[in-house]
């Protein structure tokens, strides 16, 4: 299968890593000693060794190491991957914390073995649309974070000339919607006003990512509400998807610029976005766990808990969903972590139409995802490349999601064997709310390092903020 298994000429695992090339003069080092570690594309037995917050040699696992060096033993069951990178996450702090805020949103974060998140503009308030909006998030995640934090700017109406701003404030790039976002306070971009924000965009080289549903698909679907996941799937159609899709792919094409497609769920969207990258246009796309490893046709009605827009669609569309990832249409995995407080999701009455649509997956996200990919014949490699190197690269942290010389010393110790049953109380998430409550994962997240020092959530906090284009 394409994009499964070894690269032709690389190690079996278990063999020892090529000496680094480049060492780091440094004094206090952890070297790191795992008979299984993800190194570039490759699992091989490494020893590790960082020093101020970076990672200084990738050596063969039974190399010596200096003189007063710390050394971390994994245990035969455990593999040594870098920190994820989840780009798409909904914090909620200021306005809507008592959904989510970034204590509780980070600590999630570290237990999934995610050490750097991109929060999004929305559903805080005040929306991140304004530099000002921005400080003012800033404000609030700084003292409060255990893995590092950067955040994306929004693009709605009348705010085209707070982007530039924005860029230069250090936002990763700029969230739209072309339909009702959900809040208020976040209106949607029309197809003209979407242009002008793009061509605005393109004249700094930024980015621009898109919920992409079609309003007018969307308001000609209307649910009539009620326990009925079939009702509610019905309500958001695939043609929604596609013909929004269609859109950004012109206005790429016509302006120049960037564009991202957020969460894709409908895979007969595919073949347009392989044409566009084919093209040669600035085009990528993600999806996420709950698409890849969830089904329609195990919803039972009144689950909204499962609610999410974009929805969880047919067994046949997540097929297809992950060849799309084995052919490297879609290039990233993200957990769209969307919270709420657990009244809004009415699961007493079970009203689809009703509940807030959002899946809580950040400290879940790792686990799903190996629990279905390792079932296809994919490894570790595979899935750190879509939730670690690709989500990284897109937005331009380049030293994050890989183990190399120069990286940032975030790792993870996972244990790829061992088994868990979700309990939703026992998770970080501030509301114990769960599309995975009960299910049995496989990989279990033992210990989280942030910058070389293992993450302790009953000590003070060690998170960064990020901004676009910090060295």
């Amino acid at each position: 299968m394409t994009g499964t298994g070894y690269m032709a000429g690389s190690r079996a695992p278990g063999t020892p890593a090529p000496p680094s090339s480049e060492r780091i003069p440094v004094a206090e080092q952890v070297a790191f000693r795992a008979r299984r570690a993800v190194v570039g594309d490759r699992e091989v037995a490494a020893t590790v060794v960082v020093a101020d917050s970076r990672v200084v040699a990738v050596d063969p696992y039974d190399a010596e190491v200096a003189d007063g060096t710390r050394v971390v033993e994994l245990a035969p069951d455990e593999v040594l991957l870098p920190g994820l990178v989840d780009t798409h996450v909904h914090v909620n702090e200021p306005g809507r914390t008592e959904w989510e805020g970034f204590a509780s949103a980070t600590k999630a974060a570290a237990a999934g073995g995610v050490t750097t998140i991109i929060d999004m503009p929305l559903n805080s308030i005040p929306p991140t649309v304004t530099v000002d909006a921005l400080r003012t998030k800033q404000d609030v995640a700084r003292d409060q974070s255990w893995v590092d934090v950067g955040f994306w700017g929004g693009a709605v109406p009348g705010n085209v000339a707070d982007l530039a701003p924005l860029h230069d404030a250090g936002v990763f790039g700029f969230k739209c919607f072309l339909l009702h976002s959900g809040v208020d306070e976040f209106p949607h971009l029309t197809t003209p006003e979407m242009r002008e924000a793009l061509a605005e965009i393109a004249s700094f080289d930024g980015l621009l990512i898109v919920h992409a549903e079609d309003a007018e698909v969307i308001d000609a679907s209307v649910s009539p509400g009620g326990r009925a996941y079939a009702d509610f799937l019905g309500s958001r159609p695939r043609e929604a998807e596609e013909r929004a899709i269609r859109t950004v792919v012109d206005a790429v094409r016509d302006t120049g610029g960037r564009a991202h497609i957020l969460h894709l769920s409908d895979a007969d969207a595919l073949p347009v976005l392989a044409g566009a990258r084919a093209e040669g246009l600035a085009l990528s796309v993600e999806t996420c766990p709950h698409y890849l490893t969830l089904e329609a046709e195990g919803i039972p009605d009144g689950a909204t808990q499962y609610k999410c827009c974009p929805p969880i669609r047919e067994h046949e569309n997540r097929e297809r969903l992950w060849q799309g990832l084995a052919d490297g249409t879609i290039a990233t995995i993200v957990s769209d972590h969307s919270p709420s407080t657990a009244d809004l999701k009415l699961l007493d009455v079970g009203d689809f139409a009703q509940a807030w649509g959002g899946i809580a997956g950040l400290q879940l996200g790792l686990p799903a995802i190996w629990s279905e990919a390792r079932r296809r014949g994919h490894d570790l490699v595979d899935v750190v490349r879509w939730m670690g190197r690709n989500t990284a690269d897109q937005v331009g942290l380049h030293d994050r999601g890989r183990i190399e010389v120069g990286a940032t010393a975030d790792l993870v110790v996972f244990a790829p064997d061992e088994r868990f049953t979700v309990d939703v109380t026992a998770l970080h998430h501030k509301n114990p709310v769960s599309a995975y409550a009960g299910s049995e994962l496989t990989g279990v997240v033992r210990q989280t390092w942030l910058h070389g020092t293992p993450v302790d959530t009953d000590a003070a906090p060690r998170g960064q903020l990020l901004r676009r284009g910090q060295p």
